[in-house]
């Protein structure tokens, strides 16, 4: 008799405690949070997130394309220049700087047109295209830095207004809930993690541009001083 009632007693305790064990992986399946997830439940402040990190992606590629294309080498060009100026063949000088289709290949046709002009003519003309050819480069560039320093705001703007709204919820019931507080902070603190992983990258991004562009303009003012030394040679 003893026997059956430890059998009895064992029996619910044990079904209790499996069926605790089946409840865990099904808790432990029900907290995974998949990335897409994360994302959507950021709230409407994922979508003008998600619209300057666009932007931010498509002026890079579009400036970086274009940068690129005018830093391209252009050694042999000046040396070519140089020569034919050296052998009064100005029309060949012409023709090579307006194949070249690059910033200094502009400059320096700039310049050629006007031989036979003052010196500080040409200097000048040559200056005003610089300035007009780094102008071009530099285009929607600094909408990056803007978004640098948007897109975080925007992101803590998000959490703000979660944190509004939970507190407000708190205050609907009656009762604070910490399942109530915690989920919803940890999702509205995704709009300010989403806005600064954004303003970081469009942060590096400003700046890889603006790296691009200054070795262009160094090449550039070299090339015009060296252009201009080469007419004041005797001769010229």
């Amino acid at each position: 008799m003893m026997f059956l009632l430890q059998i009895d007693t064992v029996t619910p305790i044990t079904d209790t405690a499996a069926a605790a064990a089946a409840t865990v992986p099904t808790l432990a399946t029900a907290e995974e949070l998949k990335f897409i997830d994360l994302l959507i439940k950021g709230g409407w402040v994922m979508f003008p997130l998600a619209l300057l990190a666009f932007i931010a992606l498509v002026i890079f590629v579009e400036r970086y394309l274009t940068i690129r294309k005018a830093s391209k080498d252009e050694m042999n060009l000046m040396s070519q220049v140089r020569q034919n100026i050296q052998s009064a063949r100005l029309e060949s000088a012409l023709a090579l700087c307006r194949n070249s289709n690059t910033p200094l290949g502009r400059m320096l046709e700039k310049g050629l047109v006007r031989i036979g002009r003052p010196i500080k003519d040409i200097e000048g003309a040559i200056e005003n295209v610089g300035k007009l050819e780094v102008s071009k480069l530099e285009k929607n560039i600094g909408i990056l830095g803007i978004i640098a320093g948007i897109a975080p705001m925007l992101g803590f703007v998000g959490t703000i207004v979660g944190v509004i709204t939970i507190f407000h919820e708190v205050s609907v019931k009656g009762i604070i809930e910490i399942g109530t507080i915690s989920g919803g902070l940890y999702t509205k603190m995704i709009t300010s993690a989403t806005g600064l992983i954004i303003g970081i990258i469009a942060y590096v991004l400003y700046h890889i541009l603006n790296i691009m562009v200054d070795r262009i303009i160094l090449k550039m003012e070299t090339d015009a001083i060296e252009f201009i030394d080469l007419l004041e040679e005797p001769g010229k």
